[in-house]
């Protein structure tokens, strides 16, 4: 058996501390460690690390605190377009959905696009239709919208309106879900899920469903996932970078991903981050915002998650009922 690792985000445009009571921090830090819990438990059980980040997706997909799924961002017409992608390193095997309305987990829709072997990609209504022909469970939309979006979607029309969108916080604009793992046989996988920008242009897809940008996964080199102006990501096909700097350049993990987010996306002011697992199991998490959800587990199987500088490890506070 290699060395098992898993590491999880949850966006980089977190809110300020303030603007949460304790008790919806504490909510936030617990549904992390959840979604740590359900891949760490597909890891240690024997299962694949493409089995292990979807399982990790899916929890932050039905949690209201992350932008994917169940609270996802709203586009400039106040409806939800949702992207997701899935690629297993071990075969370069891929799938993603974008544009999608009614995929209550799309990262689900994503995987199963990838085990069809017809395409990687689908969009709108045909991914919904995809979905649900392939057993999938959809929804009625308004089970995306929690009163958080709503209000996120009114605050950025009026910063559009007074011309102040650039000045909007991280938290206003975007977040994304992802997860990276590394498997006892060495494979690697990668996952992310998002509902974009809030006040996106309709039909706009971001950087999560592009495998290279948002997502990537390479046996031998890394996984990652990545969160951010999703725009940007495309551009410098990030994750595929991240991989080439590590298997041109012999770059280790860290010093490859922080090139990136710190160097390549810097002149451009945008919030960046991303998670990544390499072939030995070490893992980053790595961003340039004031804070990104993020979670990991060590070498000895301790679960630490974080939204801002400070990193908790996980203990019974967590658990929930």
């Amino acid at each position: 058996m290699r060395p098992i690792a898993l590491a999880i985000h949850g966006g980089c445009g977190v809110m300020a501390k303030l603007d949460l009571s304790e008790d919806e921090w504490m909510a936030a830090r617990a549904d992390l460690a959840r979604s740590l819990q359900a891949g760490w438990a597909v890891l240690t059980g024997g299962g694949s690390a493409l089995d292990a980040v979807e399982a990790a997706v899916v929890v932050m997909e039905d949690s209201p605190h992350f932008n994917a799924g169940h609270g996802a961002a709203l586009n400039a017409a106040g409806e939800h377009e949702l992207d997701a992608a899935i690629m297993d390193g071990s075969t370069l095997a891929a799938g993603a959905v974008a544009a999608a309305r009614r995929i209550r987990n799309p990262v689900k829709a994503a995987r199963a696009v990838l085990e069809s072997g017809e395409a990687v990609m689908l969009a709108g209504g045909a991914a919904d239709a995809f979905a649900r022909e392939s057993g999938l469970a959809v929804v009625d939309p308004s089970y995306f919208t929690t009163e958080r979006r709503l209000e996120a979607l009114a605050r950025m029309k009026a910063r559009a309106a007074a011309g102040t969108t650039r000045l909007a916080s991280e938290a206003e604009k975007h977040g994304t879900v992802g997860a990276v793992a590394c498997d006892g046989a060495g494979r690697l996988a990668a996952a992310t899920s998002t509902g974009g920008y809030t006040n996106k242009p309709v039909g706009r897809v971001g950087d999560s469903p592009i495998i290279g940008a948002g997502t990537y996964a390479r046996d031998g080199i890394c996984a990652v996932s990545g969160t951010g102006k999703g725009e940007y990501f495309i551009r410098h096909a990030v994750g595929h970078e991240v991989a080439s700097r590590m298997a041109y350049l012999g770059e280790s993990l860290t010093a490859a991903a922080a090139k990136v987010i710190h160097e390549d996306l810097a002149p451009y002011g945008i919030g960046a981050g991303l998670v990544a697992v390499a072939a030995d199991g070490s893992v980053t998490a790595l961003y340039n915002t004031d804070g990104m959800f993020r979670g990991w587990v060590t070498a000895e199987g301790r679960f630490h998650v974080a939204s801002h500088a400070e990193v908790f490890e996980v203990t019974e506070e967590f658990a929930r009922p």
